[in-house]
């Protein structure tokens, strides 16, 4: 199973396979202690059952994040195909189900150019207005600041902004001062804004 992390397409589905073998090792380690104490001993009453409810808990902790993922649903084939071929060199994330106190809302596609991030959901249900001033605020205050989040509704309009963005990447990036992250040398400023994101996604 080849590794996709995070902001990647197939994220979700590769996660969900790779949870789903964690959780069913995590369940099995315990329950393989559990018999082979009642069969050494014959009874439950012995020290590998203690063990195997102690090993019950990471195995639920592990569990809730495999219900977590199971939740999300992967992007479309045909928004990845679509914003790959318009997005050209735009730094780009798929995939990404960003969080808040208040919830959460999944977000197939994201480009960022200058101070401009536009992403597109697919959910029918969802605080739109409030998960874009969520995002920015998150930026702010890590010293990304004016950024402009749009969420869209619809695939096409998701196109279309693409296609202005990166007609003419350098005008949305103009002015814009940025010294490189000491930490992540080799990654620009869209790069950064996109981890930071990535930091707040499941």
């Amino acid at each position: 199973m080849k590794k996709i992390t995070k902001g990647n397409y197939g994220y979700i589905k590769y996660e969900k396979k790779k949870r789903g073998i964690i959780t069913f090792v995590m369940f099995a380690i315990p329950m393989i202690i559990f018999i082979t104490g009642l069969l050494q001993t014959g009874t439950r009453k012995n020290l590998f059952t203690l063990v195997a409810v102690l090993g019950m808990l990471p195995a639920a902790k592990v569990a809730v994040n495999l219900i977590m993922i199971l939740m999300q649903k992967s992007a479309m084939q045909e928004t990845f195909d679509q914003t790959e071929a318009r997005a050209k060199n735009l730094v780009r994330a798929y995939e990404l189900t960003v969080t808040a106190y208040e919830g959460s809302m999944s977000m197939e596609a994201m480009v960022i150019c200058g101070n401009q991030v536009a992403a597109y959901s697919s959910a029918e249900k969802g605080k739109f207005d409030f998960m874009e001033k969520h995002m920015a605020k998150i930026l702010s205050s890590n010293g990304y600041y004016s950024v402009k989040v749009k969420i869209f509704r619809e695939l096409k309009p998701f196109l279309e902004r693409i296609d202005q963005l990166a007609k003419n990447p350098e005008k949305y990036q103009e002015g814009i001062k940025f010294t490189p992250d000491e930490n992540y040398p080799d990654l620009s400023r869209e790069e950064l804004i996109k981890h930071v994101l990535m930091a707040i996604s499941i």
